[in-house]
Parts: structure tokens; sequence; C-alpha cells
């Protein structure tokens, strides 16, 4: 299938993504575009930067389209981040404005004004984008009505299903229509996960239980092909300012900073901001407001380093970011392939750069060969970004 018009999708979309040189669908979408088009409940896992949203936006799109029923909302997508879920919201918006089509999109996250949500609600918006907690508590106060939802859509299942937040979600999809579709995405979606998320997902109206339809894409090795990996050795005292001084070496075009604790974001962000360096930060303490302002200044270039906790790596999709860098070594493989996934999206390259002392060292060594990828160790010297003399020279 060479375009879109290859594929089930609505005239109407298939022009609205060619406005964008969006001509040839990606093997995620040609798998799950038709399955959900014929009404399949599915399960579907592919990396970061396959083209998930789109898979399943696209049929959303045309169930709002061919639903004649009048009513409160159609389609439900329920993100693990406010974040992801205003990415999805406004990949809606601009679908629907370059498609001419009568839908709309409202946001539904924590941190926002309830009544404002509450208002935005009697609009009759065809698709909400939220997170759990705050669509739930809607429902809850009866202010959201789901009876007329056709389609549920769990995007980043996986972080969705973590021991926080699998209650809320089973609570919530407690609450949604037996009849509608359902879907759940993720980078990452074990076995475990797939059968934990079927005993919170509603039997069909005649009880009957649903058979999930599970695609399991084949891995494009994004992290091989398209991702550069340098491992920096730094104490845990000098990452800030070796930081500084990779980020005056590389002069990326936009770069994504990684930091597992939310605490330390504002400390690098007003140390590097000191230096002179063009930056923003984003963890969760910080208001809608700020969060907002900081991924529009990072996403349209008025800052070329964000940094962040953990809370963007789950599903951000900004273009153009050249450059991951990751201020510690977390032991979870997924951490790591969630971070540098946020690089070399769309067919492009990028570089994923670790700082870490010998602890941090050992287990990046050891998410190096459970990955099967290789990490060029790397140094600063001389305002450069350099291979370190050793007599171990195998990798280079």
């Amino acid at each position: 299938m060479d375009t879109f018009s290859s594929l089930p999708v609505m005239n109407e979309l298939v022009s609205a993504l060619d406005k964008r040189t969006i001509i040839r669908p990606t093997p995620v979408q040609q798998e799950v575009i038709p399955l959900l088009m014929a009404g399949k409940d599915i399960f579907f896992r592919s990396e970061t930067g396959t083209g998930k949203t789109f898979a399943y936006l696209l049929p959303a799109f045309s169930r709002i389209c061919a639903d004649e029923t009048k009513g409160g909302p159609k389609v439900m997508i329920i993100a693990p981040t406010h974040e992801l879920a205003s990415q999805i919201k406004g990949e809606a918006v601009r679908l629907a404005e370059d498609a001419n089509l009568p839908v709309t999109a409202a946001l539904c996250i924590g941190g926002a004004p309830l009544k404002r949500q509450i208002d935005m609600l009697k609009q009759k918006p065809s698709i909400l984008a939220g997170g759990p907690a705050r669509l739930l508590e809607l429902i809850r106060l009866k202010k959201l009505h789901v009876s007329h939802i056709n389609m549920v859509i769990l995007d980043e299942t996986d972080r969705m299903l973590s021991p926080e937040m699998r209650d809320i979600v089973r609570d919530l999809l407690g609450c949604l229509p037996a009849q509608a579709l359902y879907v759940a995405c993720s980078a990452t979606f074990s076995t475990y996960q797939a059968k934990l998320l079927r005993s919170m997902i509603p039997a069909h109206t005649d009880g009957s239980a649903r058979f999930f339809t599970e695609v399991h894409m084949p891995d494009e090795d994004i992290l091989k092909r398209r991702i550069t990996h340098w491992a920096f050795f730094s104490e845990g005292r000098d990452k800030v300012e070796n930081l500084r001084k990779f980020l005056i070496a590389e002069k990326p075009g936009k770069a994504l900073v990684f930091t597992a604790i939310g605490g330390q974001v504002e400390n690098i962000f007003s140390k590097l901001q000191y230096r002179g360096i063009s930056c923003a930060a984003l963890h969760a303490k910080i208001d809608k407001v700020g969060r907002k302002k900081a991924i529009d200044d990072f996403r349209s270039g008025r800052v070329t380093v964000l940094i962040t906790s953990d809370l963007a790596a789950r599903g951000l999709d900004i273009p153009g970011i050249t450059h991951v860098v990751q201020l510690d070594v977390n032991e979870n493989e997924d951490f790591f392939i969630h971070r540098a996934g946020r690089t070399a999206r769309a067919g492009n390259t990028g570089i994923n750069a670790i700082f870490g002392d010998e602890r941090e060292m050992r287990a990046l060594s050891r998410i190096e060969k459970k990955l099967g990828i290789i990490i060029y160790p790397k140094a600063l010297y001389g305002g450069n970004v350099v291979t370190p003399e050793t007599d171990d020279t195998e990798k280079e």
C-alpha cells in the first residue's frame, strides 16, 4: 500500500494529510487502520516514532462522521500525561481543520479549572482527550455523559497499567459503554499487561467475552539504525557542567534533557540559564500554563533545550529533536527506550547521550547488551566531543 488512499480512509482525511506531505502510511498504520475500520478491538505495540497516533485517529474520525446519533462525545482518548493528552487533542483539531470536517476536540486534564472543562463539555465535543483521573471525576460529577461513546483509546497503555494508575483506569473503564470499540497501544506492551487490561474492559452488551486482535509490529530497529548512542563518564556533581559543555560542543537544533529527579529540573534549568544556554523547564509541579509555555517555546524553537523529568518521556512528539540527553541511568530499559525515542522520529536520525557515574555505567552496559545496541564511549575535550583514548577500540 503506497498511499493513504489505498487504505479505508476518508478522502477528506487523505487530502488533509497530503497538505502536510504525509503521503505514505507507516507499517503500523497499514496494519491497524483496516482492522479498526472493520470494528475489531485491538491491542497493538509499535516502536516510538512509527505513527501510532494516526493509526487510531483516522479510524476515529471515520466513526465520528458515520455516527448520526445526537448527544455527547463519540470518542474518548485516555493518556497518562497532560502533555500527551494535549498533543493528541491538538493533532485532532488540526486534522479536522485541514480536512474541513465537523469534528471537535476537547481536553480534560487535572490542574486545569474544572468549571471551564464542564462548560466546554456543554458544547458536546466529538473527541475527548484527557487523563484518567479527570475523566473519571467528570463522570462521577455527572458532567460527562458517556452513553454515546463508540470508541475508547488508551495511549501509552503500559504507563497507565502501572500500580499507581491502574485502579483509576479500572474504575474509568468500568463506567464506559460495553458497545464501544476498544483500542490500546504503546511502544512497550507485555503479555501480562494485555491480560490485565482484558480484565478491566467491559464485556459485550450480551455478556460475551471480547476478542482482542493483538498486533505486535516487528521492531524497525530505530534504536540501532537511526539513533547514535554516546556514553559520557561523569560524577554526579559534575553532570550539569558537563551538560553545558556538551550543548556548546554539539550546538543541537533541539535537545531534550532528562533527569529522573523532578526536583532537579529547576536547578539544572537555573544553572544553564545563568550560563547563557537558551532553555526551558518541564516537570510535574509546574502549572498547566507554565508547562504549555515550555513545550510551545521548545516546539517553536524559541528555546533549543528543554529540561524535564520523565513526565515528557511518554508519547511527546516534537519535530526536530536532534539530541536526547539522559543525565542518569535507570535499570529499567523501558525508560531508556522511551527517552531515546524522542529523537530520530519520522525517518530522521538523532543522538542519544547518556551521562553516568561508575555505577550507572555498569547499569548502562547491561542495557546495551539487553537491547543489542552499541553505546560508544565519548568525552568532552577542547570544546569538542571526542573518543577517549583507550586500549579497547573495538567499538570505534
